[in-house]
């Protein structure tokens, strides 16, 4: 498993004063930064800089790794240090809040925590002074030459921080980055005719008025674990088996789905091994056939296949920076994802053609459900980084033949608990 190192920092010019944060997450077996994140915070006190900052690093960590991930938290504020650790109170009630939710987020992880000097913390203090000297200015922090080398990618958060992203993240989940998590800027273009693609149909409903057809049921299932997705790794069109615990996660989505009220009529499946093998634990329950469609197989990922997000950046920077910037770029070998959006809508439209009026269980990838997801929202191509999926969450979209298509679930995984 890889392991990581968040360092974080924050200051201010007076204390209180003109105030700002920086972290870095970085791989701890070379030191590689993989994130940088710093913020202007306006006028605030040393103390609430110096949180926001663990916060920051935090919730980058979680973005880019998912929960669970090994890290050790590095500032030279031994207050914070100490009371995350448990061994302070936290006495202010002006920090209170903040430390509550730095702890939140720190137990979705596993954390070490450790105090070093600041002679030892330089990345994350180079941060918070640019953002220090910033709020001095009444300015918004950005990246500058120096803590934005060549090849990273860097963007705007909803908090209002600003990220610089240069590799790693949760690898089988298709579009890596949750942006709306991480602030990593990732810059997409839509294909070739996609406006089209997603303009409201004309004579349908908003979805305000009830529908007067039955609908097409879509259940939307993500495969079981894998051992490429306990490793984060890329897992395309290779063909891993499910470990035990998918299977376990398999029996458990089967129990749920075999009762009321879903009333499975059909079962779809991607080709490949991990979805098959899902779809056949739920049709042993349900009493169905299982039928493959090899449109909802997952992206194929070419020379990537296998790797972490971490080694793809490393061997093949440039690569990865046009894949990640341009749809219709692929990986070495592989398929973009404007191709595999075609492939997918063609899928979905003949689906619903053959099904009509049927629940149907459509067993597949990260790559296909978001894509299905998207085209039911009339979502741009950029909607795929604002979603998560979890392995053997359901979703479901019903389509209506008088009416647009609605999504009426997305990544529940409550079968699991």
């Amino acid at each position: 498993m890889t392991l990581y190192v968040i360092e974080a920092d924050g200051g201010s010019r007076g204390n209180p004063g003109p105030a700002g944060y920086g972290a870095v997450v970085k791989d701890a077996a070379d030191g590689q930064i993989l994130v940088e994140t710093a913020e202007s915070i306006g006028t605030q006190t040393n103390n609430v800089a110096e949180y926001r900052g663990l916060i920051a690093g935090l919730t980058s960590l979680l973005a880019l790794a998912g929960d669970g991930a090994k890290v050790e938290v590095r500032m030279d504020s031994k207050l914070v240090i100490e009371q995350m650790a448990g061994r302070w109170k936290v006495k202010n009630e002006g920090l209170r809040p903040l430390a509550s939710q730095a702890a939140a987020l720190a137990r979705r992880l596993k954390v070490t925590w450790r105090w070093i000097p600041r002679e030892k913390n330089k990345d994350a203090d180079r941060l918070a002074n640019e953002a220090m000297d910033a709020a001095a200015k009444g300015r918004t922090w950005t990246a500058s030459a120096s803590s934005s080398p060549a090849g990273r990618a860097v963007g705007a958060s909803g908090s209002g921080a600003a990220a610089t992203l240069t590799g790693g993240g949760p690898a089988e989940d298709l579009l890596l980055f949750e942006t709306d998590d991480l602030g990593a800027g990732v810059v997409t273009r839509e294909p070739a005719g996609q406006a089209e693609r997603t303009a409201m149909p004309t004579g349908r409903g908003t979805g305000w008025r009830p529908p007067t057809s039955v609908a097409t049921s879509l259940y939307l299932l993500r495969h079981g674990e894998t051992p490429l997705s306990v490793e984060r790794r890329f897992s395309g069109l290779g063909d891993p088996e499910l470990t035990p615990n998918g299977v376990a996660q398999g029996e458990a989505v089967a129990a749920r789905l075999a009762g009321e009220p879903y009333g499975i009529q059909v079962i779809v499946s991607s080709p490949l091994k991990r979805a098959r093998a899902t779809a056949e634990i739920i049709a042993a329950r349900t009493g169905l056939e299982v039928v493959v469609e090899e449109g909802l197989r997952e992206t194929d990922f070419g020379d990537w296949e296998g790797h972490t997000f971490t080694e793809i950046q490393r061997r093949w920077p440039d690569e990865l920076a046009a894949w990640l910037a341009d749809p219709s770029a692929a990986p070495p070998g592989g398929e973009s994802f404007g191709e595999a959006a075609r492939r997918v809508q063609a899928t979905g439209d003949l689906l619903i053609e053959r099904y009509e009026g049927k629940t149907i269980l459509a067993v597949s990838h990260v790559t296909p459900i978001k894509m299905l997801l998207r085209f039911a929202l009339l979502a741009p191509l950029n909607a795929l980084y604002r979603m998560h999926l979890d392995l053997s969450a359901l979703s479901l979209i019903e389509y209506y033949a008088d009416g647009p298509a609605v999504v009426k679930a997305f990544n529940d995984t409550s079968h699991l608990r």
